[in-house]
């Protein structure tokens, strides 16, 4: 008798709980697609805000791997960074290289001059970092590779060139 009582206790315990897990999982997943649809909003609303310039960024994503060269700027550039609030002077040291697109009409023209170019690109590339301070360069990476793609895209009056790649940064 004592162990049809105890089965009876545990298979109504048994209900008790199946019942209680789907309740648990409906609130569950209502509160988890309500959050899913906050997230997507704010995402949305985040990927239009650090779009700065469209094209840019559609020309980036539209060329393959296959269809890039990249040119590494020769050697470290040293670049004095505007005094931040101290009044301290900061440079910072990085490697930086070019993205080009070699299926672009405009790459078989300036291709084969783009190393004689590297002072005016290394001059162009310093203007633009030195414009800036020392917080503004770690925390802002990606806004200060589109100025700089922007002003040697501005250069050469072409967009042959579709990305800049810092690398190396050292800040001092």
């Amino acid at each position: 008798m004592k162990k049809n009582l105890l089965t009876i206790v545990i298979l109504a315990l048994l209900l008790v709980n199946i019942a209680l897990t789907a309740v648990m999982m409906i609130s569950v997943t209502s509160t988890n697609s309500r959050t899913a649809a906050l997230v997507d909003t704010i995402a949305t609303v985040m990927s239009l805000e650090v779009v700065t310039d469209g094209s840019a960024e559609e020309a980036a994503e539209a060329v393959s791997m296959a269809d890039t060269s990249v040119v590494a700027l020769d050697g470290s550039l040293t670049i004095p960074l505007k005094a931040g609030e101290d009044g301290k002077q900061t440079y910072m040291v990085c490697d930086i290289s070019l993205s080009l697109n070699t299926k672009h009409e405009d790459y078989a023209t300036y291709s084969e001059s783009l190393s004689t170019n590297f002072p005016v690109i290394k001059d162009k590339i310093s203007e633009v970092i030195s414009s800036h301070t020392e917080e503004f360069c770690k925390n802002n990476r990606e806004q200060l590779k589109q100025e700089i793609l922007k002003a040697i895209q501005d250069l050469y009056g072409s967009d042959f060139i579709y990305a800049v790649s810092i690398s190396e940064a050292k800040f001092g």
